[in-house]
């Protein structure tokens, strides 16, 4: 059951697609206090409630204890004391003796205080008293999440090779460069299906722009790529350069595009190009505009993009940039004790990101002029809707591979995201791997963390242990900054070690796509904390560094530095499955409950469900290489094992269609039938 209560007026985000029928008087299980400008909620929690939820944000999987922002924030330097960062995804749970979802469709700042100021309170915090507020009742936490999904819209679906294994670097400036990663990782025989193009690609960090010193023939290294079955994936940044003669900047402000100041002029700020003005993302007609460009780089076989930067990052404001300059000078000959100095410290830090800026600027809205800081939070989720439409529009048969770095609820159904700018901390992996099942519980399947970490200095056996962690999430890119450690895999040692570990995830992406693909068709999650599975279990509660994946798997990364081994929590007998490469492991079996198990920096643990079924291919360097005919099916068989696979061309939009469904069941006697696709071998591992 969805119950729904409207405040005011609200703001439409379009976060929702399904009409639900608005309740009068107050909101069941929470109290309502109007204060002069805003509403809050209040719920008494229980001492053993558990809150889950939150999507993209700080701390555990459980969110009791902390203070959480839901206002997008380029927050490249988070902590465990952040309360904001790049995504406000503002739906949660509450499981306890009374279990039941919260959903608050409100597009400016919310602000979750869950148990920070009185430990037993839940206390969310709206700004103003426009919204519309959403309770959601069910039989079971991954019903709450199946009901909000199917509330929200399906989830976007990319390209069957974005599974693939992807390297990035902010830092790969012209041809030679993307050529010279391609040939290590071939001649390497590394798997690998794209390369990434950070802001270095453009002219002049212009967007939909080619830089023909660095590119002279962008159309052709494409093609060349493509040849080697890698894709090339360009970024776009949400601020557009002021510079006259640049056509989006002419056609922009020719047609009054971009977001104005209360005077009526084009706001100024600065980022990558120097002084910008932004895309009015809340018109319709700006996203038509906006994401008719990307025609630019499809036309040149592009087939994926990322869009960064659209919280949108402000590095400054024009006006305040001026005016921090011009009491700089008053600096000048002073002798800058304490408090100077650091006034003078402080002063030019707020510069960067000040969300004071946000109330300068305005869009045009279909109720009007409205404050960007009113509605910050739908911009970046608008500039990867203009995205996602246009794609429908220009390549309507085709699956494009889009994702974003900001994004609002409703986002999901145009791309994914990445959790935007990490650092080589095992913390930091150990932080990622925590977000993924409340990123699932908002539609957003198509995630993972920048491997290695985006900044600081990576170590091997960090980004060994890293890419066993991503191992089964759909986003798998290594990624990092240009003053950072080159962390490519070829750059270390154990380069025989990576290359094994990548061949694993070529063979588990019949299993990997085929969970994602059933998941997104039927608004489920592929990622979900222990006690979605295992409500009745009182031990996975506390579980929070292992993870289920589909329907088969539960994981158990390595996120600690040294470690050759970890503590376990089965909440059901299992089988260990020990692997060392894709054809080189061993299966023990494990009984329900505590367990110490060893495992070495190049060994990667995966537990098997009983009765459940793993598929794996035979590999590939490159996902268009992976050979779906020659299956191999290891069975736990206690009573009886079925697995429905799902694989369909990769491309095309055909999902529904029942040949992309094959049927397996093996008996407990080993015996085993098959229906569906054709195959040249099955074989079947009964353990």
């Amino acid at each position: 059951m969805i119950r729904k209560y409207t405040y005011g007026h609200p703001f439409l985000t379009d976060a929702v697609v399904r009409k639900i029928q608005e309740e009068t008087g107050k909101p069941v299980y929470l109290e309502e206090t109007e204060e002069t400008d805003q509403l809050l909620f209040t719920y008494r929690m229980k001492e053993t409630d558990l809150v889950y939820g939150l999507g993209e944000s700080v701390r555990g999987i459980n969110k009791r204890g902390w203070i959480y922002e839901s206002y997008c924030t380029d927050e490249s330097h988070h902590h465990e004391n952040t309360s904001a960062l790049y995504a406000a995804h503002n739906f949660l749970i509450i499981k306890g003796a009374q279990t039941f979802g919260i959903f608050i469709d409100y597009p400016g700042k919310v602000t979750f205080d869950i148990g920070y100021t009185y430990m037993d309170q839940l206390q969310i915090i709206v700004e103003d008293k426009n919204l519309d507020l959403y309770v959601i009742e069910a039989q079971s936490l991954r019903e709450i999440v199946r009901e909000f999904r199917e509330l929200i819209g399906r989830s976007y679906i990319p390209p069957k090779w974005a599974f693939g294994y992807q390297q990035s670097r902010w830092g790969y400036k012209n041809e030679t460069d993307i050529r010279k990663i391609a040939a290590e990782h071939r001649e390497n025989h590394l798997p690998l299906d794209s390369i990434y193009l950070d802001i270095d690609y453009m002219e002049r960090y212009k967007d939909f722009t080619i830089d023909k010193e660095r590119f002279q023939d962008f159309s052709s290294l494409v093609k060349e790529m493509k040849e080697q079955h890698i894709h090339l994936v360009p970024i776009i940044d949400a601020g557009v350069k002021i510079e006259p003669g640049y056509f989006m900047y002419e056609e922009g402000v020719k047609n009054g595009y971009f977001c104005k100041d209360a005077n009526g002029e084009e706001f100024v700020a600065g980022v990558w190009p120097g002084k910008v003005h932004f895309p009015d993302f809340l018109s319709s007609e700006v996203r038509q505009w906006f994401g008719n460009q990307y025609a630019i780089l499809l036309d040149m076989g592009i087939e994926g993009f990322w869009n960064d930067m659209n919280e949108p990052a402000i590095f400054y404001a024009q006006d305040r940039l001026e005016q921090v300059l011009e009491k700089a000078g008053r600096f000048q000959g002073e002798n800058l004790d304490i408090d100077k100095f650091f006034g003078f410290q402080s002063m030019v830090g707020n510069l960067c990101n000040n969300r004071e800026d946000h109330k300068k600027f305005y869009h045009e809205t279909e109720i009007g002029k409205v404050r960007h800081d009113k509605i910050h939070n739908l911009y970046g989720y608008n500039m990867t809707r203009a995205a996602g439409a246009a794609f429908d529009r220009l390549r309507p048969d085709k699956r494009i591979l889009m994702f974003s770095r900001s994004s609002y609820i409703g986002m999901h159904r145009y791309g994914g995201i990445w959790t935007g700018d990490n650092k080589s901390w095992w913390q930091h992996m150990l932080l990622n791997l925590k977000m993924m099942p409340s990123l699932n519980m908002v539609g957003i399947l198509y995630t993972g963390a920048d491997i290695g970490g985006f900044s600081q200095n990576t170590t091997e056996d960090l980004l060994m242990r890293w890419i066993q962690a991503a191992m089964f999430f759909p986003l798998m890119r290594n990624h990092s900054e240009m003053h950072s450690r080159e962390q490519e895999i070829c750059r270390f040692m154990h380069v025989k070690e990576f290359r094994n570990f990548l061949e694993i995830r070529y063979g588990m992406i019949p299993y990997i796509y085929s969970e994602y693909m059933k998941a997104a068709l039927s608004n489920d999650m592929y990622v979900q904390p222990l006690a979605f599975v295992y409500p009745e279990d009182k031990f996975v509660q506390q579980v929070e560094d292992q993870l289920m994946v589909g329907e088969s798997l539960m994981i158990a990364p390595i996120c600690e530095q040294n470690a050759t081994g970890r503590y376990v929590y089965l909440p059901e007998e299992m089988a260990m499955i020990r692997f060392r490469s894709l054809h080189d492991y061993d299966v023990e079996i494990l009984f329900k409950g505590h367990h110490y198990v060893q495992a070495g920096l190049y060994e990667m643990l995966v537990f098997l469900r009983p009765d459940k079924i793993l598929l794996l291919g035979e590999g590939g360097e490159a996902v268009q290489e992976i050979k779906t005919e020659k299956i191999k099916a290891i069975a736990y068989v206690k009573e009886g094992a079925s697995y429905n696979w799902y694989d369909d061309d990769g491309e095309s939009k055909d999902y529904e269609n029942p040949e992309n469904y094959s049927r397996l069941t093996v008996d407990i006697d080993g015996s085993w039938a098959y229906q569906g696709k054709e195959l040249k071998t099955f074989v079947i591992e009964k353990l």
